[in-house]
């Protein structure tokens, strides 16, 4: 079954508890079809953009938000990130000469990084073990943020990629209505399976799920693919390298070819636009 890229938000009525399920399909073929990546790296690709998905509910400001996996090994980094619009866009680095059956997800970081356009950069690090995302997020939302969180994501490597987020927000002592809210519907949450996860649009996996409960289903929101390169900014980057380096390049190659990471989009600069990125601006 088709469905759309969207984020939808629910509640569970006389409770402090939320949830978000993110549902990824052309976000996700969007980055895969750019990359000829290995089952494993495209699945855990798949997994970090749902993860990033859910955690833009967050994104109260226009900004970014980015989740990154720092590895030591063959699989170095996987990077996906956000803006306040639901565009996402990602990057996996590994070693390509290696097989597909030697690579694999050693024990690092997971790094959260909120940018807002307008004020304080923030960034929080957990530990991840061997690639598991939803755990990593699951400790840094009770060690940092002090949220029972849980985490169900899921990708098939090729045309889905999903995750369910529940969480349980503040409440003041003594004043939870539904004392046993929490772990009953964590129990019920628990018994999705992978394939509903990636097969059933939202509405149809809330009334599967939770159909006991008395569930608020707020508006969905819409996710999509979009990479922030453009060649003002590539231009921006390259002149950080200088002129004398610059043209130095261009001795020994008639351009200079850029290609986004992200997105594959190529960008050449010439003689003459590298020229015009050391030239004076015009007094108005």
């Amino acid at each position: 079954m088709s469905h759309t890229d969207q984020l939808q938000r629910f509640s569970f009525d006389n409770t402090d508890i939320r949830g978000e399920i993110a549902h990824l399909e052309t976000a996700y073929q969007e980055v895969i079809r750019r990359h000829n990546y290995p089952p494993l790296i495209a699945g855990v690709v798949g997994q970090l953009m749902a993860a990033t998905a859910l955690l833009s509910a967050n994104l109260k400001f226009a900004g970014r938000l980015t989740l990154q996996m720092r590895m030591q090994g063959n699989i170095t980094l996987l990077q996906a990130e956000t803006n306040e619009k639901g565009q996402l866009r990602a990057i996996a680095r590994y070693d390509e000469s290696a097989t597909a059956a030697d690579l694999n997800f050693t024990d690092g970081s997971l790094v959260i990084t909120m940018e807002p356009e307008q004020g304080q950069r923030y960034q929080g690090i957990t530990a991840i073990a061997g690639g598991n995302i939803a755990s990593a997020l699951e400790d840094y939302f009770a060690q940092s943020e002090q949220l029972p969180s849980q985490f169900w994501l899921a990708a098939d490597g090729q045309r889905f990629a999903t995750g369910l987020m529940l969480q349980k927000l503040p409440t003041a002592a003594g004043q939870e209505a539904d004392p046993d809210a929490w772990d009953r519907v964590n129990h019920l949450a628990g018994t999705v399976k992978e394939e509903e996860l990636l097969q059933l649009p939202a509405a149809t996996l809330l009334h599967r799920l939770f159909h006991e409960e008395q569930t608020r289903i707020y508006p969905a929101s819409e996710l999509s693919f979009f990479c922030t390169c453009s060649k003002p900014r590539i231009a921006a980057a390259i002149a950080q390298l200088g002129q004398d380096e610059l043209n130095a390049m261009l001795q020994e190659q008639s351009k200079i070819d850029i290609t986004c990471e992200f997105c594959q989009q190529h960008y050449s600069f010439d003689q003459a636009q590298v020229d015009a990125l050391f030239s004076p601006q015009p007094l108005h």
